[in-house]
């Protein structure tokens, strides 16, 4: 059988080469015998090597990346010498993704390529932010100093995230709870009622005939409604990962009410906070704005800002380009002319994300006590609906009776 083997040369080389071998035991043993560090070895063919891609292709966790800029931050400030420092954090990762890379790593470094650009070779699976912040290291002679300010910018992106999902978990389990049971009374319930009512052969009011055609109707193309709804959910995945799809729907969730407000100062602290650390860094403005603009996680609003780079590159001040991009608010163009007038422009972009992180917060905790109490009210509402339907007929035969 033929394998594909990435290896590392005892020179420091990092080598792709194919070898015939009886099982990837062999074909492993072989090459570390003959002095190489295999990486990974694969069988050759379509169906063996696309799992092996995606699994390259998986971003590596920020939690993981801050665990190990923190290690390594660590090991730098103590006089390890940077190979020596990659090869124990390697031996000790867990993380099998975060392991490969820092392999494919240590080869590069030890042939000579700098840190930033090994990183680099390995695309997406890192934030654009990373490698531009070890090059501003590597420029200045201050490593030790950028990771552990790469370390801090993880740490309040991180506890940014946790407070945001922390605080929607409530809500997201009431609506999906609240969902399960008006399912299960219109697909289990109210058919039950029906067979009642025809034995009873009474005459229905035109809400419970309603509410029995639309539970009859969900308990015959359940199935299809369901293939239905997971094809749906399958395109509109596929679209969403098209740049097209995801500009559209990034510019959708800024339109929702009380939500769109949050997720736009949500991007905008993500590009203020991205910047201000590769300025803080030493990287200059340029190079530090198509960082910061590809670092924005709403497609939306970063091909906003993308308009940005240029013209600063044409000679027009920063806070004048980030206004007229129109999506930037008018608190951060002020901040930043200060800054550029004050030549204090990252601490002022510090600030800005400073203030948007804590108005996220206030208006999520906003955003909440009102959702739960109309959420209360609408499940409230809608179960009233069913049982005053259901039990509807059942007044009018009492009231004939008596």
């Amino acid at each position: 059988m033929e394998f594909l083997c990435r290896v590392g040369a005892p020179d420091g080389r990092v080598l792709e080469e194919v070898r015939l071998a009886r099982d990837e035991r062999t074909a492993r043993n072989e090459l570390e015998r003959a002095g190489y560090r295999v990486f990974e070895i694969r069988r050759r063919g379509l169906r063996l090597s696309l799992p092996s891609l995606r699994r390259r292709r998986r971003a590596i966790p920020l939690r993981e990346l801050q665990f190990f800029n923190q290690e390594l931050a660590g090991l730098l400030r103590a006089g390890l010498p940077l190979l020596q420092g990659l090869q124990m954090l390697t031996e000790r990762q867990r993380n099998l993704d975060l392991r490969e890379v820092l392999e494919d790593v240590q080869g590069r470094v030890r042939s000579g390529q700098e840190l930033s650009d090994a990183f680099r070779s390995h695309g997406d699976r890192f934030p654009p932010l990373f490698a531009s912040t070890l090059q501003a290291g590597e420029r200045s002679g201050e490593l030790e100093q950028v990771i552990r300010r790469f370390v801090r910018y993880l740490r309040l992106v991180l506890d940014v995230r946790k407070r945001v999902v922390s605080a929607l978990i409530y809500p997201a389990l009431l609506v999906l709870l609240s969902a399960a049971m008006i399912a299960v009374m219109m697909v289990v319930v109210i058919p039950r009622f029906e067979v009642f009512y025809n034995a009873m052969a009474v005459d229905l009011p035109a809400l419970t005939r309603a509410i029995l055609a639309v539970s009859l109707f969900l308990q015959r193309y359940a199935m299809f409604l369901g293939a239905g709804l997971v094809a749906a959910l399958v395109a509109g995945r596929y679209w969403s990962r098209t740049e097209p799809g995801r500009r559209q729907l990034d510019a959708i969730k800024l339109r929702l009410p009380l939500a769109g407000a949050i997720l736009h100062r949500f991007s905008i602290s993500e590009f203020c906070r991205s910047l201000a650390t590769l300025l803080a860094g030493g990287l200059p403005l340029i190079s530090s704005l198509q960082v910061a603009t590809s670092s924005v996680s709403n497609a939306y609003l970063r091909a906003k800002l993308d308009p940005v780079v240029g013209k600063v590159r044409e000679g027009q001040s920063l806070h004048s380009a980030l206004e007229e991009s129109g999506v930037v608010p008018d608190l951060t163009i002020d901040m930043v002319k200060v800054g550029e007038a004050t030549g204090a422009l990252d601490e002022m972009l510090s600030n800005v994300s400073d203030f948007f992180d804590e108005e996220i917060e206030t208006r999520i905790q906003r955003l909440l006590s009102l959702v739960e109490p109309l959420m209360l009210v609408f499940m409230g509402l809608i179960v009233s609906l069913l049982l005053i339907a259901m039990y509807l007929p059942l007044f009018s035969v009492l009231g004939k009776l008596q």
